[in-house]
Formats: structure tokens, C-alpha cells, sequence
């Protein structure tokens, strides 16, 4: 999607990922499994083209970019452990936004 043709109140997503190397990544988009594909096809970003992803761990949503990259800001400052709990707290089942 083009960033002209995201709604003005388009749900951003703070995701984890579980990757090849069993190390995890962290970040943010709106549509997550999109995004999960793009990573996978080597396009992602860096750290996933040398590391690819096998799933998504957890998947929490927000209203804001601004707050899903504060968030993500949170998230990457943690030990694995905590990643793994905070992953384990918003499986993919959920949809709620988060204001």
C-alpha cells in the first residue's frame, strides 16, 4: 500500500518476530503480515535479509505511529525473557486498539 492510500486513522502494529538465528526482531507497521512477508522475501531490513523471520511472536495494536514507535522503542530495550513474555501477552489473535 502506498503511503497516500493509508487512511488517516489506519491501527499500527508493534510486532515480534522469531528468527532463523533465535534472535528476535521488533518493529512497527500496519498491516503485519504483510509486512512479515516482505521480511521474509529478504526486502525487510537489514537484520531480517541476514536473519530470517519463521513467525510472528506477538502483535500488539495502537492508534498512533507515534505511540506504536514508542513502544517499539520499549520493546527492543528489553532481555529476550521479557520480549518473550511481552510476545506471549499479545498473541496474534488479538485486534483491540490500544489508545
Amino acid at each position: 500500500m502506498k503511503v497516500a492510500e493509508r487512511p488517516e486513522a489506519a491501527t499500527w502494529w508493534l510486532y515480534l518476530l522469531a528468527c532463523k538465528d533465535g534472535r528476535t526482531y521488533a518493529g512497527i507497521a500496519i498491516d503485519v503480515d504483510e509486512r512479515f512477508r516482505v521480511h521474509a522475501s529478504g526486502k525487510g531490513s537489514k537484520f531480517t535479509r541476514a536473519n530470517p523471520p519463521l513467525a510472528i511472536l506477538g502483535a500488539q495494536s495502537f492508534a498512533t505511529k507515534s505511540a506504536a514507535l514508542q513502544a517499539e522503542a520499549a520493546l527492543k530495550s528489553l532481555k529476550r525473557p521479557a520480549k518473550l513474555r511481552w510476545a506471549s501477552q499479545w498473541p496474534r489473535t488479538g485486534r483491540e486498539v490500544m489508545r
